[in-house]
């Protein structure tokens, strides 16, 4: 007989662990979580479990590395209020559209307006006169026209921000790339090629026409599943900044947050085409465990001073006694000394196992939950 999930991992925390059976991708994408495609994030049902487990039912609850807004998304409908801060403006920006409360009637009218209009457009084949050299490698001439033609719509409704992640989720799908390496694309792809995920002849995208129409309709529909059922009077704020240093606008009753690891994923680059598109303030010089610092002793050093700045700036914006749950794959054992630094003080630790579903980097790993109080 086989061995039970139990008997293989017998340290881990079944009830934060799920097999895809348990927890299907429609589930951990539910609603606003799925507005914008996001590396390295952590599935909702992880944070609900976090915050029914950690933080006082009704409270305020912080993630000082706010990423695509999980926790702030989640806070909201499992009844919490919430604050994110993030260094990188596209997050921000997607947070922001993600958690805030909207006159739905608007919002329709906005959106199906947007459509018509990008529905009707005609390209006429040739680069916008301000095309930029990025766009002109990376992006078709048609679907070039097209995306400067909806960026030229986002001014002309009160939905603004929602058409801007519109924008950019059509922009990343428009790309001239192989279907199969959306995250990490390194050149652009100028002709056919054998795609790995249709098992097929594939050619790059020359249009953004049907990316821009269908995830119109697709944005109105998940903000409309998530006011639904975010709890009523419930509020979110986003902060763009350095949540080493800036006022996080306390006191919170609880923190849960996932780190950047530490070379491991570029957060501006990741969506390099949306601060192109978008004019968005870029401050990847500041961004925490950036792959262009390397993982040497100095970049090391430079991440464990940098999280741990964090941290102590969230602690002294808990309550009294609110704890600080961190979700982390500590695989070079850094958390010890963060933490010290940070002036926590480890309390509690779960184990769970994931495994990564989709896309080309499919496979499991592991991950810690620490939870800390104040020294």
């Amino acid at each position: 007989m086989a061995a039970t999930q139990e008997a293989l991992y017998p340290a881990l925390d079944l009830e934060l662990s799920w097999s895809e059976r348990e927890l299907p991708e429609r589930e951990r994408t539910k609603h606003v979580h799925r507005l914008h495609p996001y590396l390295g994030k952590f599935v909702p049902q992880l944070v609900e479990a976090l915050l029914e487990r950690h933080v006082p039912r009704g409270g305020r609850v912080l993630d000082p590395f706010a990423g695509s807004g999980t926790t702030l998304v989640q806070a909201l409908e499992s009844g919490y209020d919430a604050a994110g801060v993030d260094i990188a403006g596209f997050n921000a920006l997607l947070v922001r559209v993600k958690t805030r409360p909207y006159n739905l009637d608007a919002l329709r009218r906005d959106l199906r307006w947007a459509h018509a209009q990008a529905e009707a457009f005609a390209p006429r084949g040739r680069y916008p006169r301000e095309a930029s050299d990025y766009v002109r490698s990376w992006y078709a001439p048609a679907a070039a026209e097209e995306l400067a033609h909806f960026r030229s719509l986002v001014e002309q409704v009160g939905s603004s921000d929602v058409l801007r992640v519109v924008l950019a989720r059509a922009a990343r799908s428009a790309r001239r790339t192989t279907h199969f390496d959306l995250d990490f694309p390194k050149r652009p792809q100028t002709e056919p090629y054998w795609c790995h995920k249709h098992r097929r002849s594939c050619r790059p995208a020359e249009s953004a026409r049907r990316f821009l129409l269908r995830y119109t309709l697709d944005t109105l529909d998940r903000i409309e599943a998530f006011a639904a059922v975010r709890a009523p009077g419930r509020v979110a704020r986003v902060l763009h900044g350095d949540a080493r240093s800036i006022d996080l606008e306390g006191p919170y009753d609880g923190v849960v947050t996932s780190p950047p690891y530490p070379g491991l994923i570029d957060y501006h680059e990741q969506h390099r085409y949306a601060y192109e598109l978008l004019g968005l303030d870029e401050r990847r010089e500041r961004e925490l465990g950036r792959p262009a610092r390397g993982t040497g002793r100095a970049a090391i050093e430079e991440y464990v001073e940098g999280v741990a700045a964090v941290l102590a700036n969230a602690r002294r914006s808990l309550a009294l006694g609110g704890r600080v749950c961190i979700v982390v794959n500590d695989r070079r054992d850094l958390y010890p000394e963060v933490l010290r630094r940070a002036g926590l003080r480890l309390v509690d630790r779960h184990e769970r196992h994931v495994n990564r579903r989709t896309g080309r980097r499919a496979g499991e790993y592991f991950e810690s939950i620490l939870v800390a109080v104040a020294n």
